[in-house]
């Protein structure tokens, strides 16, 4: 008889089949042991890069560990605020609210300025970008924006006709103490700094909030002066491409008789005429020429596009848009990937 085939009879015997399937205890003692600290290892290098375990979960227990949730996909569903990523809330952070005024049809530039601002993330501040109109006129108006509110939840609508100068500028300013003022914390205002700008204007957020950050938090009167050549922010006004109060100022606008006396006229002019009449603005600072209008066609308030800039005004056209974003080289953290190419 063949070896090969006594030894394939030695496989077909039943005890011996029963003695290779049946380890001894030892063994089964180091597979049992073995397979814990291999489901304990899989659960410890799951808990350390953050993923979900629910696969590991099917193969064994890990409720000792606690592993970190996946990341929130919903991030660019929010509305445009923006704050440091590195840091955490602090309550020394600069609170400020941008009203750009604008009108309800403007839905291509309501777009394009949430991926403006919404790409910017200053240190030591939260900035909350709204956009600011009257009220609807039209059907598609109000389902269109609906729409954006539901998706963006950044828009203010005024109870007034849409205007320029007949009291659009009062009508947003005059009604925030009602919209935003909280009964949780009544000594806290919702900001330090009110901005209404323009929607021609580009403002580079780490820019102002570095402006901001040595100045008072009350009484704050802060912008481009006017007229041009003037450096004086006591004597003029300033311009409305982008003007900036304290939240005590917006106070007093929603309750004083000198602004609802007085609100025909162009609105950064008659916003300086209150300031004076109430002998408001006590602290004011101008930010020329970190803030200028578009260098073509040149100007006394033109100025060369240059680093040290807070806003560029009277981007009237998408050339003007491009050519600025380009300057300030507003791309580059795209960060890099196998989805695109760009040169």
């Amino acid at each position: 008889m063949s070896e090969s085939f006594r030894f394939q009879k030695m496989m077909m015997n039943p005890n011996f089949q029963k003695v290779l399937m049946k380890p001894t205890r030892p063994e089964r003692s180091a597979f049992f042991i073995f397979s814990f600290f291999f489901l304990l290892f899989l659960c410890v290098v799951a808990s350390i890069n953050g993923v979900r375990i629910d696969t590991l979960l099917k193969f064994g227990s890990c409720t000792f560990f606690s592993g970190n949730s996946s990341s929130n996909n919903n991030d660019f569903l929010n509305p445009i605020s923006t704050s440091g990523a590195a840091a955490a809330p602090d309550d020394d952070d600069i609170r400020i609210l941008i009203g750009i005024l604008t009108l309800p049809d403007q839905y291509n530039r309501r777009h394009f300025l949430r991926m403006i601002y919404g790409t910017q993330s200053p240190a030591g501040a939260k900035i909350d970008v709204k956009f600011v109109f009257c009220n609807l006129t039209k059907e598609d108006q109000k389902i269109l924006v609906a729409l954006e509110i539901m998706r963006y939840d950044d828009i203010i609508i005024l109870n007034c006709s849409e205007n320029m100068n007949k009291g659009k500028t009062y009508t947003y300013f005059s009604s925030l103490p009602e919209i935003l003022n909280s009964s949780d914390s009544p000594s806290s205002p919702p900001y330090h700094y009110v901005m209404k700008a323009d929607d021609d204007t580009y403002l580079r957020l780490d820019s102002l909030v570095e402006s901001l950050k040595p100045l008072p938090r009350e009484d704050l009167y802060y912008g481009y002066v006017i007229p041009c050549p003037s450096m004086d922010p006591f004597v003029h006004y300033m311009s409305g491409m982008g003007y900036l109060v304290s939240w005590d100022v917006v106070e007093w606008i929603r309750v004083s008789e000198i602004p609802r006396k007085h609100m025909d006229g162009p609105e950064d002019k008659v916003f300086g005429d209150w300031m004076r009449e109430g002998r408001r603005g006590r602290n004011r600072k101008t930010a020329k020429w970190a803030m200028y209008n578009y260098p073509e066609p040149p100007t006394r308030c033109t100025h060369e596009l240059w680093p040290n800039t807070i806003a560029v005004h009277l981007l009237k056209n998408q050339e003007k848009w491009i050519q600025t974003l380009k300057y300030f080289n507003v791309t580059k953290n795209l960060k890099p990937s196998k989805l695109y190419h760009i040169p």
